[in-house]
C-alpha cells in the first residue's frame, strides 16, 4: 500500500494519519475547513487537534474528498459518529473498487442502533468484507507523541485485516488482529458510556473502590450485551474491551471522563458542552445503546443511569443511590 486517505481531521484522525505515513504510505487527509486543510499541507501540523505535533512530510490536506480518496487503497474514516450516515450519503462511490475501508469511530448509531461498520456497509454500498475497524486504547495524543501502545485490527477478511496491521505496525504501535468486528466495536462504544459514569464518581470525590467498581460492572454489562449480539466474551478481556474502558475512565486526556466530571459536578447538558467545549460520544450513543439492550432483553443499569443524567436531568449523586440500591443478585 503506497496511498491512503484519512477522512476527518480531528486528534485522531490526524495522529492515524502520521501512524500510516510513518509505516510508509503517503497519505491524504481530508478536512472540512479550509484553514486546516492548509496547515497541515503547508506547515504539517494540526495545532487545533493535536497541538505540538509535526505531521510527516508524506501527510497532505485537501477540503475536497474526490482528491483524498482518489488511487487509496485503505481509506480511514474518522468522524463523529453520529454524522457517518449523512456524510456518507455524499461519499458513496467516491471510494476506489476494493479499497479497504477503515472504521476508526466508536458509537452506536441513534435511531438504527446500528454498529459504525454496518452504516458504512450499508451507506457506502460496499461489501462487509472490505470493512475494518481499528480498536483499543487509542488515546490520540499518546500516540501521536509515540508512547508504547497496542491496538486491535478487526473485520472479517483475515487477509485485509493483516495488510491494515502491517500497514499501522510501527515501533510504538503494535496492532493485533480479530475476527470479532462486533465486540471490538461494542467494546469501544459502550466504554465511553462507562467512562461517562466514572468522571461523575471522580467529580463526586468517590474513592477507588467505587471507580474499579464502576469498570468491572461496565465491563460486565458490555459483555452480556455482546453474548447477545454474538460476540466473543474473549474480546472483552482484551485490548478492545478491558484496555480500551480502562483507559477511556482513567484518563484526564479522555473527553468522555472530562464530559462526566462536569455533570459530577452538578453541571446541567448544555452547562457541560460549554466548559467541555464539545460534545463526547458517549452522550448520544448511551440512548442508542440502551435502546439496543432493551430490543436484546440485556441489563444495563449502568447505561440507564448515565442516559438519565445526560438526558432527563437526573442526579449523578441519585444515580449513585439508585445503583447500590438495585436487587442482591450473584455476580
Amino acid at each position: 500500500m503506497t496511498r491512503a486517505a484519512v477522512i476527518g481531521s480531528g486528534a485522531w484522525g490526524t495522529a492515524f494519519a502520521k501512524v500510516l505515513a510513518e509505516a510508509g504510505a503517503d497519505v491524504t487527509m481530508w478536512a472540512r475547513r479550509d484553514a486546516v486543510a492548509t496547515s497541515i499541507r503547508d506547515s504539517h501540523v494540526n495545532e487545533g487537534a493535536l497541538p505540538g505535533i509535526k505531521l510527516p512530510e508524506r501527510i497532505t490536506a485537501t477540503t475536497d474528498l474526490a482528491e483524498a480518496v482518489a488511487g487509496a487503497g485503505l481509506v480511514a474514516i474518522a468522524v463523529p459518529s453520529q454524522t457517518l450516515r449523512g456524510n456518507l450519503a455524499e461519499w458513496a462511490g467516491a471510494f476506489e473498487p476494493g479499497s479497504t475501508i477503515v472504521s476508526l469511530m466508536k458509537g452506536i448509531e441513534l435511531g438504527t442502533t446500528k454498529r459504525m461498520s454496518q452504516v458504512i456497509v450499508e451507506t457506502a454500498r460496499v461489501e462487509q468484507d472490505r470493512v475494518v475497524v481499528v480498536s483499543g486504547p487509542n488515546l490520540a495524543p499518546e500516540i501521536a507523541a509515540e508512547q508504547p501502545a497496542a491496538t486491535v485490527v478487526a473485520g472479517t477478511d483475515a487477509a485485509r485485516c493483516r495488510a491494515v496491521q502491517h500497514a499501522m505496525a510501527l515501533p510504538y504501535l503494535r496492532p493485533y488482529t480479530s475476527e470479532d468486528l462486533i465486540g471490538c466495536e461494542l467494546g469501544g462504544a459502550v466504554k465511553n458510556v462507562i467512562a461517562l459514569a466514572y468522571g461523575m464518581a471522580a467529580a463526586m470525590g468517590l474513592g477507588d473502590n467505587t471507580r474499579a467498581s464502576l469498570i468491572t460492572r461496565g465491563l460486565a454489562e458490555t459483555a452480556r450485551l455482546g453474548a447477545a449480539l454474538g460476540a466473543d466474551p474473549l474480546t472483552f478481556a482484551g485490548l478492545a474491551g478491558l484496555g480500551d474502558l480502562v483507559a477511556t475512565c482513567s484518563s484526564p486526556l479522555s473527553r468522555n471522563r472530562t464530559f462526566g466530571e462536569q455533570l459530577g459536578l452538578g453541571k446541567t447538558l448544555e452547562q457541560a458542552q460549554v466548559a467541555a467545549r464539545q460534545t463526547a460520544e458517549g452522550v448520544k450513543s448511551c440512548l442508542a445503546i440502551r435502546d439496543l439492550a432493551r430490543a436484546h432483553g440485556v441489563e444495563m443499569p449502568i447505561t440507564e443511569q448515565v442516559e438519565k443524567v445526560c438526558h432527563e436531568g437526573a442526579d449523578p449523586r441519585v444515580a449513585v443511590k439508585l445503583l447500590m440500591g438495585r436487587e442482591m443478585k450473584p455476580e
